[in-house]
């Protein structure tokens, strides 16, 4: 017999095992003697009351066996001698992309302009310490894309695009924390990504499939209106007639390319601000109203939203427990970004604070046509960088000076290696954005009290939300519009935004390709 169960929990019963079984017992009125197993179907934090409760929803089985997990893993396929498709971007929507071709029979050929995980370490310290940015190889670009430093948050609205549990359980069956198929908000952590990234790319291998490294696509082989393959490095060509393009928003040389090539983009909706960090423990206190944070409680996260002047302003990538990183793709432009590690215990909190842009905001660039929103982006990162020392320090101001337009004295504690320096944000960022940002953080501050305080630190630009380009495709085929055997994928593509999105878009794109191939 099969019971669903709900119940609220203190934050120390939801940890401890023991208890947690014979709160179970208790409430299916298991008699002693009883085999019984309880599954966890969701567990979420509830922390409107003073008291924060865990609040779990459970199946138990009593006298019953659960039927056992799919294994994804094993409906993969030896693909040594398959048809080949080729997928450009060893990203989250390219590496899932891989594993369901690889589901279907089909051999996957994937390119990337990035080095493997471990060896994109150095390039990532030579960012942060030194100031040295490898336009091939960041914290945007390489194995796992700008995911694998991005905390490994899975959360997603996406569910009408695809089987999410089949992604986490992926994720899982690679070496993430069973936990991330029951939290409501799971993550993995930038520390533990890198093995799971590595795990993804060796079942890829094991099964036929072909992963090239330090490859970047500089051409697109096309004939007749239809793929016919790559130009890799501008010396190697690749042929296959199907190309799946998994580059990520960052990949403006992919958007150049196609525009050489007089292949059809558009200009897409995206959103520009700053990035702003508090101590980990105010907001805490703020959110779980407690001094000092129980243990058995995560570091606290927030969501928040305000209409500006007609325009949306919001909170993007919150990073609790975490850390402000350099996430520039090439010299001469400064971006930020958040991540955090598994164990989320940096003593700062950070969160992107941005404003919808709009075409009011971009009517300067007009002239670029499809590209109007990615060169208003790269006008502002570039400003961003002129105006310090020619390395990544940021400039940066205190929340409460920011919207008092003061120049900051001093610059509290924070979590940016490269460093920080005084300087005057709003001059920095275009008039329409710099004011809905003061009026969004005076409403921020009524919302969260405590949140509005000279101990927060702001600085930017926060520009790579998502891409400022889509790629158009046919809605059910994801083969481009004009282009035959080219399918645009994932967040470069305009159709992502975030690890699972880009993963059951890759996911997706891949099936759609095998159906015209099998």
């Amino acid at each position: 017999m099969k019971k669903k169960v709900e119940v609220s929990l203190s934050p120390e019963d939801s940890s401890d095992q023991s208890k947690l079984s014979g709160i179970f017992r208790r409430i299916c009125n298991i008699k002693s003697g009883t085999d019984f197993t309880v599954k966890l179907i969701k567990r979420s934090v509830d922390a409107r009351s003073r008291n924060p409760v865990i609040n779990i929803s459970a199946e138990v089985y009593i006298d019953e066996i659960p039927d056992p997990e799919p294994v994804f893993s094993e409906s993969y396929k030896n693909v040594s001698g398959g048809k080949k498709v080729i997928i450009a971007g060893a990203g989250p929507a390219g590496y899932f992309a891989a594993l369901e071709l690889i589901e279907h029979g089909i051999k996957p050929v994937i390119f990337d302009r990035g080095k493997d995980v471990r060896s994109r370490r150095r390039d990532l310290r030579a960012i942060q310490q030194e100031g040295i940015v490898n336009p091939d190889s960041n914290y945007c670009f390489g194995e796992g894309g700008a995911g694998t430093y991005s905390d490994g948050k899975l959360y997603t609205r996406s569910h009408k695009r695809g089987d999410i549990y089949k992604a986490l359980k992926i994720l899982t069956e690679h070496g993430a924390n069973p936990d991330i198929l029951i939290d409501s908000h799971p993550h993995i952590g930038s520390n533990k990504l890198p093995v799971l990234v590595q795990n993804l790319r060796q079942t890829i291998l094991n099964y036929g499939g072909e992963i090239n490294f330090n490859s970047a696509v500089t051409d697109i082989l096309i004939k007749e209106n239809r793929v016919e393959g790559v130009l890799i490095n501008d010396s190697c060509e690749y042929l296959s007639d199907h190309l799946i393009l998994a580059t990520g928003h960052s990949a403006r040389d992919i958007f150049y390319l196609l525009k050489r090539k007089n292949i059809l983009t558009e200009a897409k909706p995206f959103a520009l601000g700053v990035r702003i960090e508090h101590p980990q423990q105010l907001i805490d206190e703020i959110q779980y109203r407690q001094k000092q944070r129980s243990r058995f409680l995560p570091a606290s996260s927030y969501k928040l939203a305000a209409q500006c002047g007609g325009r949306g302003v919001f909170s993007f990538c919150m990073c609790p427990g975490g850390l402000i990183v350099p996430a520039t793709t090439s010299p001469g432009e400064l971006v930020v970004n958040g991540m955090s590690m598994s164990r989320r215990d940096s003593k700062f909190a950070n969160s992107g604070i941005v404003v919808a842009v709009e075409t009011e905001d971009t009517a300067a660039y007009k002239i670029h046509g499809s590209f109007t929103g990615l060169e208003y982006q790269k006008e502002i990162e570039k400003r961003f960088f002129e105006s310090g020392d020619g390395s990544q320090k940021a400039p940066a101001q205190r929340m409460t000076d920011f919207v008092n337009k003061k120049i900051s004295g001093t610059l509290p504690d924070n979590s940016y290696i490269p460093g920080l320096y005084s300087a005057d944000i709003n001059s920095l960022l275009p008039e329409s954005i710099s004011l809905k940002l003061n009026a969004a953080f005076l409403q921020f501050g009524k919302k969260m009290k405590g949140y509005f305080t000279e101990e927060a630190v702001i600085t930017g630009p926060e520009s790579r939300t998502s891409s400022p380009v889509r790629i158009p495709r046919e809605r059910h085929s994801y083969e481009h519009v004009e282009i035959k055997g080219l399918y645009p994928c994932g967040e470069g593509a305009g159709y992502a935004g975030g690890i699972i999105s880009a993963a059951l878009d890759g996911q997706n794109t891949a099936s759609a390709v095998a159906a015209v191939m099998e």
